[in-house]
């Protein structure tokens, strides 16, 4: 599948948010989007999916405008894992994934075996099974957002787009999330669009990265040639150095912040 945007531009009345946008990813990479906090990220992530609408431009999957595509067989093909908040819902964690195939099922319709399969084969994957009968207001940060990964996955989506899927998590549950991303890419052949306010996460995972900046520009391409130390200053404002390494015959890309840009 190849998921695109052309030309994209959005606004909150006269102030420009994004700014004729355009990227294209094809199934299986993985996408990273960084910039500075209201830099328009979730703005743009719904405006890719069509919860808002651009004001100019489009988002093509195959060449087709989204809007040409029936709801339920768009989200056949996309399926969206907001950033996890404490759940308000006692539902247990089984519950709450099997919600996923509600794309595939009929109105009014009752969750089927297969359906629970599908659900139980989900959190297998994701590594949390002896979750399933926890109350989704009893477990961590980190397992909610696996529990709302897991959901996603239900629906045997081609795209996955995450919203700061490692925020607020400590180091452990941010590789986990990491590593489940890059499983799913390498073993589903999903692709994966990922806002971060990480840069390091981004070099870690991503085959493209898209930044934008508060002046509305952006910058797009492959990972390696787009998050460089100039684009990361402009865009956050803070200079860094970017600095490799090799540990059990892994090459890794870290960014540390140096100092801030006056």
């Amino acid at each position: 599948m190849i998921f695109s945007v052309e030309n994209g531009f959005f606004s909150y009345g006269n102030a420009t948010v994004l700014n004729n946008i355009s990227f294209a990813i094809e199934s299986p990479e993985i996408l990273c989007v960084l910039g500075s906090n209201g830099v328009g990220k979730t703005t743009l992530l719904k405006c890719m999916m069509g919860i808002q609408k651009w004001n100019r431009g489009k988002t093509l999957i195959d060449g087709k405008r989204l809007e040409q595509i029936p709801t339920k067989k768009l989200w056949q093909k996309i399926a969206y894992v907001p950033q996890a908040k404490n759940s308000m819902f006692a539902y247990t964690a089984l519950d709450m994934i099997l919600m996923g195939r509600s794309a595939h099922l009929g109105v009014f319709a009752q969750p089927s075996a297969k359906d629970y399969e599908i659900a139980l084969k989900s959190m297998t994957e994701v590594g949390i099974l002896h979750l399933k009968d926890k109350l989704c207001t009893q477990i961590s940060g980190g397992e909610l957002q696996m529990v709302l990964i897991a959901r996603a996955l239900t629906t045997n989506p081609q795209l996955l787009i995450l919203d700061e899927p490692e925020s607020n998590l400590d180091f452990k549950n941010q590789l986990i999330i990491l590593d489940t991303i890059k499983k799913m890419s390498a073993e589903r052949g999903i692709s994966a669009i990922v806002n971060t306010h990480y840069p390091a996460h981004a070099l870690q995972i991503a085959d493209k990265a898209l930044i934008l900046n508060k002046d509305g520009t952006h910058k797009f391409g492959e990972c390696g040639s787009t998050i460089t130390e100039d684009s990361l200053r402009k865009s956050f404002s803070v200079n860094v150095a970017i600095t490799g390494f090799a540990r059990d015959k892994h090459e890794y890309r870290t960014v540390v912040p140096l100092s801030i840009v006056n």
